[in-house]
């Protein structure tokens, strides 16, 4: 595994932990809270980053939009302990597929059904940046949405 790979883990751990700690702070009716009518609720948001891993590295693979939608469409409610899990789970998958690439493989362009392409590697920046987005989300919302202390570390 290339250094820059694994620095990149690094970090997708190091947001993939602090988002874990913040879920610990959240009782299960903190899961219900929206900010707005129609937006995603703590619960919705948390079920999605639980799944940032695993979607965005089919997308990172070529997966079409059909795919995509099919994908999420298996999804469902989730609870704290779900949340946890699949996080860890994706973040492994994630990490597993990463560490066998040669620096070729993490050089081989990518285009997302919508048309963007990048490199594998910059597909794992990417990650990392979505998981940065909705993490500040999470935090914004257990602020101001569930009135809770967030004592939780974002950055070292």
């Amino acid at each position: 595994m290339s250094f820059r790979t694994a620095a990149v883990l690094h970090q997708i751990e190091v947001a993939l932990n602090s988002i874990g700690e913040m879920v610990m702070l959240l009782e299960e009716e903190d899961l219900k809270v929206r900010p707005l009518s129609d937006k995603r609720s703590v619960g919705e948001l948390l079920a999605h980053i639980a799944e940032i891993c695993e979607a965005d590295w089919r997308i990172a693979n070529g997966a079409t939009k059909e795919e995509m939608e099919e994908y999420y469409s298996k999804r469902g409610n989730v609870d704290k302990g779900s949340v946890i899990k699949a996080i860890e789970a994706n973040f492994t998958a994630l990490q597993e597929r990463y560490t066998i690439f040669t620096e070729e493989e993490l050089a081989q362009q990518i285009t997302a059904y919508w048309g963007v392409t990048y490199t594998r590697y910059e597909w794992l920046l990417e990650i990392l940046a979505h998981l940065y987005h909705h993490r500040g989300q999470l935090h914004a919302m257990i602020l101001y949405c569930c009135g809770k202390e967030c004592p939780v570390r974002l950055f070292d």
